[in-house]
């Protein structure tokens, strides 16, 4: 196998294509019922707003969770079983909700769920970069990652649009059906772990590693302002008749701009993760004119991305910084910054906005990530220096 020539080997090969099969089953899984359990809990279990809340909560808690143990788990039994067991837990919980409403029982699914989840997503991309030749790295993680963005984009309103017309218990059956499909796939796939495995990084050493830990953090601050668009929007703008066309915005341009992100990669993924960064904070600071809607559009192509950017640079930067068999500790570093940066911000932002403002608001959280920029910028000045 040949690397680091402009003919380096093709990325779809017959494994990375059956790799993504699996990916996207898993993903779409996920995405159909993001929405759909929250409104289910509201409308069969007699839950008030504050359980349907509680519902995305266990969710992601479990998802953080099972990204916290994903390399050990790895480590000791292979990616390919590690994704099958996700799989497992994404779809046939699914299919205990039209059985029973009980409020602890559809928790009790949300958190068996969030495991498969957080499994999945920490195989994802460590799997595609071990799958590519390392000089198609960052143009790898770029496909697997405007791929995954296809699921978020359909299958999240596709799931609530499914529900108006045929009900729950079809959809959950859809949800089960879809994750069990991506076990076929897996078939085909190697057990998914490099035999270098012996130099395994735990996550709290890789969280204490600079490499690691200052991309990461430049990321968890984008993540942050991602967390509050999605949840504050709807609130922050009189204009109501925007906030569906903008959110849709923002996930189509982020995914492109993983895509675009991963083409470029070979330019530096460094200089695209300050790209990045700083397009992703103009985009934000065009919300504090939030009741504008061509200032909302354009805010949120421009946020999207260069958070798409951003996305692909980061994670690029860490599986550079470590060697294949530390991908697995990378990848869930670079997933808890997302999830921690989303739900850390969507709950500070609500109580800075009960202070200031939205239009206050949206300008300091705009602010926060050339800080966070300038931890990442200060290491190359020394290096340079």
């Amino acid at each position: 196998m040949t690397t680091g020539t402009a003919a380096a080997p093709r990325l779809l090969t017959g494994r990375t294509v059956l790799f993504l099969l699996a990916a996207v089953s898993a993903g779409t899984s996920f995405y159909l019922l993001l929405t759909v359990v929250p409104l289910y809990a509201v409308t069969r279990s007699g839950a008030q707003t504050a359980g349907a809340g509680l519902t995305t909560a266990v969710l992601m808690l479990t998802t953080i969770v099972a990204e916290l143990a994903a390399p050990r788990v790895i480590g000791r039994i292979g990616r390919r079983a590690t994704l099958a067991i996700s799989l497992v837990l994404l779809g046939p919980p699914a299919l205990i909700l039209p059985l029973s409403a009980d409020p602890a029982t559809v928790l009790g699914v949300c958190g068996l769920r969030g495991l498969g989840f957080g499994l999945a997503v920490v195989i994802g991309s460590a799997w595609m970069a071990d799958l590519v030749p390392s000089a198609r790295l960052g143009e790898a993680l770029g496909v697997y990652g405007a791929t995954m963005g296809v699921p978020a984009i359909v299958a999240l309103p596709l799931g609530v649009w499914l529900v108006d017309r045929v009900g729950f218990g079809p959809v959950f059956v859809a949800a089960a059906a879809t994750a069990l499909a991506g076990l076929i796939p897996l078939l085909g796939l190697p057990p998914g772990y490099p035999s270098s495995g012996t130099a395994r990084l735990s996550v709290l050493s890789g969280l204490r590693s600079g490499d690691l830990a200052r991309p990461a953090v430049v990321f968890a601050a984008t993540a942050t302002a991602a967390g509050i668009l999605v949840t504050f929007l709807p609130l922050a703008t009189t204009q109501s008749i925007v906030v569906a066309p903008a959110l849709l915005i923002q996930a189509a341009m982020a995914t492109f701009g993983r895509w675009w992100a991963g083409r470029h990669d070979r330019r530096g993924a460094d200089r695209l993760m300050v790209a990045g960064a700083m397009t992703a904070t103009v985009g934000l600071l065009a919300f504090v004119l939030v009741d504008r809607p061509v200032a909302v559009l354009a805010g949120a192509a421009t946020f999207g991305l260069g958070f798409g950017v951003a996305q692909n640079a980061s994670i690029s930067l860490m599986f550079r910084s470590v060697p294949d068999s530390a991908y697995d500790t990378a990848s869930a570093v670079w997933n808890l910054a997302y999830d921690a940066g989303m739900g850390v911000g969507a709950a500070a932002f609500g109580l800075l906005v009960g202070i200031t403002g939205f239009t206050v608001g949206f300008a300091l959280a705009a602010s926060l990530i050339p800080l966070a920029l300038l931890t990442l910028l200060s290491h190359h000045g020394k290096d340079h220096s």
